[in-house]
C-alpha cells in the first residue's frame, strides 16, 4: 500500500507540464499567454477570446513509449452576453497506472482584461492498488498591456488538492507567468516562467512566424528545466485547424503531439 501512495503524485507531477494543443508544445509550453480553444488546460482565461463554437482533439506520445501517451478532448461554447464556457478530458498511460480528469471552464473578456477559472476532477489509479480522485480549481488572467504586448498569468490547482494521506502527499500547484510580443502581424514572440510550489522554476520561449498569414506557420521553442528542444508547424484550411509538434531531450529522446481544431462557423 505504501508503494502506491509514493508513485502516485510523482508519476502525477511528471504530468503537470504536458501542454494541450500541438501548438503550445511547438512553442516549448509558453502558453500562458495565448487565446485559443487549448487555453481551457493551459490558462483558462484566453477561451474569452473565441467568438465561435470549438472542439478539438489533442494526442501526445512521449519517448514512443505508449504507455506516455496524452489524449485531450476539448470544446469551448462562447455566448454573446455571459462569457464562455468550456469542457475538457483527458487521459494518460495504460491498464498498470492512468490518470484521467473531467474540466469545466468558464473565461469573460471585459475590455482589454480576460479573466478566467476552471474546476477539474482528476482520477489516478494503479493495477491492483486501486485509484484516488481529487478536485482542483485553477484560476487565469490576460491582458494586452500595449498594442501587440501581451501578458498572461495562472495558477494551477489552488486549493491544492490531496491524494493521499500519506506524507500529505497532493497534485502539483503550478503558478506560470509570461509575455508575448507581435512586432508585426507575421511574428509572435513569447517567454513564460513556471513555477512549482515544491521544486525550481523553469524558463520556457517560444517564436511563431507565419509563411503564409492565418495559413500557415513555423514554430519553435525550448524549456530550461528538461532542456528540450521543440519544433512544429500549423495550418488552417477554412474551420479546421491541424498542428503538429516534435520534442527533443538529449537523454530521453523524441515526442510527438499532433492536434486538430474545427470550428463551426454560426
Amino acid at each position: 500500500m505504501y508503494f502506491s501512495l509514493i508513485l502516485l503524485p510523482c508519476l502525477a507531477q511528471a504530468q503537470a507540464d504536458v501542454p494541450f494543443g500541438a501548438r503550445a508544445a511547438a512553442l516549448g509550453n509558453a502558453s500562458v499567454t495565448l487565446p485559443d480553444l487549448w487555453a481551457l488546460n493551459n490558462n483558462v482565461a484566453g477561451i474569452a477570446s473565441l467568438e465561435q463554437l470549438q472542439a478539438g482533439v489533442s494526442v501526445e506520445n512521449r519517448f514512443g513509449i505508449q504507455a506516455f501517451t496524452t489524449t485531450a478532448l476539448q470544446v469551448v461554447l462562447p455566448t454573446a452576453k455571459y462569457g464562455n464556457y468550456g469542457v475538457s478530458l483527458s487521459r494518460f498511460g495504460d491498464h498498470l497506472y492512468s490518470q484521467q480528469h473531467i474540466g469545466l471552464g468558464f473565461g469573460h473578456k471585459l475590455g482589454q482584461f480576460s479573466l478566467g477559472v476552471k474546476a477539474d476532477v482528476w482520477q489516478v489509479s494503479i493495477e491492483n492498488y486501486g485509484s484516488r480522485k481529487a478536485f482542483t480549481l485553477s484560476i487565469g488572467g490576460q491582458a494586452e498591456v500595449v498594442p501587440g504586448l501581451y501578458f498572461g498569468a495562472y495558477a494551477q490547482n489552488i486549493n491544492q488538492a490531496k491524494l493521499a494521506s500519506f506524507e500529505d502527499e497532493r497534485l502539483p500547484t503550478i503558478m506560470k507567468a509570461g509575455l508575448s510580443y507581435r512586432p508585426y502581424a507575421k511574428l509572435l514572440l513569447a517567454v513564460e516562467t513556471e513555477k512549482h510550489i515544491d521544486y525550481p522554476a523553469d524558463f520556457k520561449t517560444g517564436i511563431e512566424y507565419q509563411l503564409l498569414q492565418d495559413k500557415f506557420c513555423l514554430r519553435t521553442g525550448f524549456t530550461t528545466q528538461t532542456q528540450r528542444a521543440t519544433f512544429g508547424i500549423g495550418f488552417l484550411a477554412r474551420q479546421l485547424q491541424v498542428a503538429y509538434a516534435f520534442g527533443s531531450t538529449t537523454l530521453l529522446g523524441a515526442s510527438h503531439h499532433l492536434s486538430v481544431i474545427y470550428s463551426f462557423v454560426k
